[in-house]
């Protein structure tokens, strides 16, 4: 089965349930509204086995044209909307891209590639254009998941890599129900999104409440006028969320009493006060619309009392891992009585694992295997060497350990890992998960970084106004006393400003070390 072929499988399930729930759009109505963006492409000359790019942040013509692609026999090109024109103009070259489908907001001149402007209306279709006989191995999708300059890294994913991906969500049928809502704000250009935001409501028949600003006031307004039932969104949110709805409880001097009763509520229901519990959960709840019954993380590790906050109000809270070579979620938590911290979740469907090369922590190399992994970069057979064996299984360069519960743990990127003149690890997010439950402190970045020709674990921090050298200095070495001493960060930089960041909201490590170098920071501690 290709792409297009799973939307008609939807069709024929759920011809009028609503797909595209802002425009009131089902499922039927939404194959014709391809099948006319179709036309208008194959009048513009797209042909079979073409690239064709959509830049465009979550407007109901992204998927629109990402199956009017499909329907031509094209590919389509996944381009981040927070680039460059040159970016863009490479990217296109690289992949020899014909038409880029983007907002208007976006073009510029170049002579590598027309732009269509994506938001135009299609006037008819043409009922003698059949959809192309797709294979399983035709690409689908092609990503850039490194810069679009020398031998970048792309991504291509076939039909069967996105199909297999949304068989493999069946995992979670037990939350995702035909003609519920999900909340589609994450970019459809990233894998997360894509898998969370596209292919899931997909699988399952469920509308998709697309969102193309992650402004909180049009979120929150979404939020009680729509009433999604899931909500996927990355860490970074989830604990936004968190303090801004604790913040709101406690400007009301309530936060001791709604703490109390989430923490002691199994007694209270016990001794009959359940009636008292439902209401102050409720109305806590409301801020996502009052029907919210799965919250989705992806993208980062999430702090455990972010989510123990979340399953206390009675809401599922499940976290995924994943990239783009295995089209997103690959591994998923479970709704366990006693998860470990941090857990990001057992392999889904039919995703095999391995973890090499284990230290004495049990920390390894994860390698995966599986029908949603994709079988290599497009021209580029010296990082395919690299990411393989022989055997066919790819080397994620993610270091991880496995709980008593056969759940996986982040320990961070084979490249992030500092390794200290005395030979021994340390794991960054080991440290910025420290860190960040400092009080003012925004974000964190912790690398490898050379002082005084040591090789030292250097943190750069982002803080509040009014966050002093001497409180942050007094802050980390209270942090550090809950590591082994040669973790210890003793080396770092302050900054109000904001740490850069990717479309996830992860930061950018070896943008915020060459700051560092640049003398960005200047309000050291060494």
């Amino acid at each position: 089965m290709n792409m297009y072929q799973l939307l008609e499988k939807n069709v024929e399930r759920n011809p009028e349930t609503i797909f595209l729930v802002r425009e009131n759009v089902t499922f039927k109505e939404f194959l014709e509204l391809v099948k006319a963006r179709a036309t208008t492409l194959h009048k513009l000359g797209v042909k079979p086995g073409d690239v064709i790019g959509v830049l465009s942040h979550n407007l109901p013509q992204f998927p629109m044209t990402l199956f009017a692609v499909w329907y031509l026999g094209a590919k389509v090109l996944l381009l981040d909307t927070n680039l460059t024109s040159e970016e863009y103009d490479n990217m296109a070259k690289i992949t020899d891209a014909k038409f880029v489908c983007a907002e208007k907001s976006f073009f510029f001149e170049t002579k590598n590639f027309k732009f269509f402007d994506i938001e135009t209306e299609d006037t008819n279709t043409d009922k003698s254009l059949k959809p192309y006989p797709l294979k399983d191995e035709d690409i689908a999708t092609l990503s850039f998941t490194s810069g679009s300059t020398g031998t970048p890294k792309v991504v291509p994913l076939t039909h069967f890599n996105l199909v297999s991906c949304s068989d493999n969500l069946e995992y979670l049928n037990q939350w995702l129900k035909p003609g519920e809502m999900f909340y589609a704000f994450l970019p459809l250009y990233h894998v997360f999104g894509f898998a969370v935001g596209f292919l899931a409501p997909l699988h399952f028949g469920m509308g998709i409440l697309l969102q193309s600003t992650i402004n909180p006031n049009a979120i929150m307004a979404d939020f009680a006028q729509y009433k999604p039932q899931v909500i996927p969104a990355v860490p970074k949110l989830w604990e936004i969320f968190r303090k801004k709805i604790i913040e709101g409880v406690r400007a009301k001097k309530k936060w001791w009493l709604v703490s109390f009763i989430m923490n002691n509520q199994k007694l209270l229901r016990a001794l009959g006060m359940g009636k008292l519990v439902n209401k102050v959960l409720n109305q806590i709840r409301s801020v996502f619309g009052g029907r919210a019954r799965l919250l989705v993380a992806g993208g980062a590790a999430t702090k455990p009392e972010v989510e123990k906050f979340y399953t206390q109000l009675g809401m599922a809270f499940v976290q995924g891992y994943g990239m783009t070579e295995t089209v997103g979620p690959i591994c998923c938590s479970r709704p366990l009585k006693k998860r470990v911290a941090y857990a990001f979740g057992a392999p889904m469907g039919d995703t095999e694992i391995q973890i090499r090369n284990k230290d004495e922590n049990g920390i390894g190399m994860l390698w995966v295997k599986g029908k949603q992994i994709f079988g290599g970069y497009l021209n580029n057979e010296e990082a395919n060497k690299e990411a393989f064996d022989k055997e066919g299984w790819f080397c994620t360069g993610d270091l991880v350990s496995m709980d008593k519960n056969g759940e996986l743990h982040f320990a961070g990127r084979k490249k992030q890992v500092i390794v200290l003149d005395s030979g021994k690890n340390v794991y960054p997010d080991e440290l910025e998960g420290l860190f960040i439950e400092i009080p003012g402190v925004k974000s964190v970045a912790v690398f490898e970084h050379e002082v005084n020709g040591k090789t030292v674990a250097y943190g750069v921090f982002s803080v509040e106004s009014d966050m002093t050298m001497e409180k942050l200095a007094a802050a980390v070495a209270n942090a550090n006393k809950k590591v082994a001493s040669y973790k210890w960060v003793t080396h770092f930089a302050m900054t109000t400003d904001d740490l850069p960041v990717t479309s996830t909201q992860k930061i950018k490590h070896h943008v915020v070390r060459q700051w560092l170098i640049d003398g960005k920071y200047t309000l050291r501690h060494e």
